[in-house]
C-alpha cells in the first residue's frame, strides 16, 4: 500500500470530499423533490424507465443496494404514485415495480434536472477538467473497491 507525502493534507481531502458529496446531495434533493421524487429515488426510476416491471432484487443488484432499501424505497414511491407494487403473474411470492403514468412522465422532466444540475456543478469546468475530475473519481472509487 503506497503512503501520501506527509504534506499532502488528508484531512483536507476528506473533508472537502464529504462537503462537496453533500453539498450535491442537497441540490439534488432539492431539485428532485420539488417534482415529488426523493433523494435516491431517481436511481430506482432510471432503471424502471429502462426495463419496466422489475422485482425488487433485480433492482437492488443493479444498484448494489439491500433489498430491502429497494422495497422500503418502492413502498414511498408507490405512496407518491410513482410506481406500483404488483404480484408476479408466475411466481405469487415476487412482486413487480412498475411505472405509473406519472412516474414514466417524469424522464425527461428529471431528465432536465440532473442535465442542469451537472451543469451548475461543473460551472467553469472546461471539458479537459470535467474528463480529468471523471477520471479522477472512477480512480478513488476503484482504490477504495467498490
Amino acid at each position: 500500500m503506497t503512503t501520501m507525502p506527509r504534506s499532502f493534507p488528508r484531512d483536507e481531502f476528506q473533508g472537502v470530499f464529504w462537503a462537496t458529496k453533500r453539498a450535491l446531495a442537497e441540490a439534488a434533493d432539492e431539485a428532485y423533490r420539488a417534482h415529488g421524487v426523493r433523494d435516491g429515488q431517481q436511481f430506482l426510476l432510471r432503471e424502471l424507465w429502462k426495463e419496466d416491471g422489475l422485482a425488487p432484487g433485480e433492482l437492488a443488484r443493479r444498484l448494489g443496494l439491500a433489498t430491502p432499501t429497494v422495497t422500503r424505497a418502492a413502498i414511498r414511491m408507490e405512496a407518491a404514485g410513482l410506481v406500483t407494487r404488483e404480484p408476479d403473474l408466475h411466481d405469487r411470492r415476487l412482486v413487480r415495480i412498475q411505472l405509473t403514468d406519472r412516474g414514466r412522465e417524469l424522464e425527461s422532466v428529471l431528465d432536465a434536472e440532473t442535465w442542469a444540475l451537472s451543469d451548475r456543478a461543473l460551472a467553469g469546468f472546461g471539458e479537459d477538467d470535467r474528463a480529468a475530475l471523471i477520471r479522477a473519481l472512477e480512480r478513488i472509487r476503484g482504490n477504495l473497491g467498490s
